[in-house]
Order: C-alpha cells, then sequence, then structure tokens
C-alpha cells in the first residue's frame, strides 16, 4: 500500500497531460459537429463537402444508405428541410488516436417542401469522426429510430 501511495503523485503527473488532450480533442469534435448541424440546417453545400468525409457511410434510420454526394445532395436538393436539429443525449469518446465516437438521442425537426407537413424523428445513433490530416471530418453515421412513447398517438 506505502508503494502504491507513493506512485499517486507521478500517476497524476503522466494522466493529467493526456486527460487535458482528451478534453481538446472533445471540445473539437463538438465544435465539429455543431458546425456540421448548423451546415445541414442552412444546407450549405460548401460547409458541408469540407465537413464530411470523402468516405463518408451514412445510414439513415429507414436503411437507405448514402455516400458523400448523395447525402449532401439529399440535405441541399431534397424533399425535406432541416428546421432543427436537437441532442437530448450527445457524448463523445476518444477510442483511437485520430477517432472520436457520438453516441446518443437525437431529434430532426422536419418540413416537407412539397406540402409543409411536419415530421419529428426520434432516433438512437452512432456517428464517427476522424482526424483527416489535422481537420475533424465526420466519417459515418448509423441511427435506428425510437419507438413512440406510451400513450402517444402513432
Amino acid at each position: 500500500m506505502k508503494n502504491l501511495l507513493r506512485l499517486l503523485p507521478f500517476l497524476l503527473l503522466v494522466l493529467s497531460p493526456l486527460a487535458a488532450a482528451d478534453a481538446k480533442i472533445i471540445a473539437a469534435v463538438q465544435a465539429a459537429d455543431d458546425a456540421r448541424i448548423a451546415a445541414t440546417r442552412s444546407a450549405d453545400r460548401s460547409a458541408l463537402e469540407a465537413i464530411y468525409s470523402d468516405e463518408l457511410h451514412y445510414a439513415h434510420s429507414s436503411g437507405r444508405v448514402d455516400r458523400k454526394a448523395s447525402q449532401i445532395e439529399g440535405i441541399v436538393n431534397g424533399g425535406n428541410i432541416y428546421e432543427a436539429i436537437e441532442y437530448p443525449e450527445r457524448t463523445f469518446e476518444s477510442v483511437a488516436p485520430g477517432i472520436v465516437l457520438m453516441r446518443g438521442r437525437a431529434l430532426f425537426h422536419m418540413k416537407a417542401k412539397a406540402d409543409g407537413s411536419r415530421l419529428i424523428n426520434d432516433l438512437n445513433y452512432l456517428a464517427v469522426w476522424r482526424n483527416e490530416n489535422g481537420r475533424w471530418r465526420f466519417l459515418a453515421w448509423q441511427s435506428c429510430k425510437n419507438p413512440p412513447a406510451a400513450g402517444a398517438k402513432k
């Protein structure tokens, strides 16, 4: 036990910079995701081009899978307008050098361009961010719809 107590200051000295580095990484990825949401809401093609990895794999809750070009086209010229995207839950975890997982629950508030009808997609998701040449890029998304709350209209 005495030896462990002697090692404690050394361990704190070694581990503190690692925790600070992780916090910086998480803050950078959270900022990148905030920029992705803003670009999605404004249907900003050039911003989405910069944020999405060229290897993007976007699996929608419907089962449809998009790559970078088709995902951007769907946002810019698709049938829905993204009015808001909320995160009741969003966590980040640095899992390997240059890789951060983002997971939680998201509410996508959309309006159909054709008739103005509104829809809220309540999703659980897993996303992957990758550091590509010093910049955090959105690599992958996988989501599934949450069942309606008990007593809610279907």
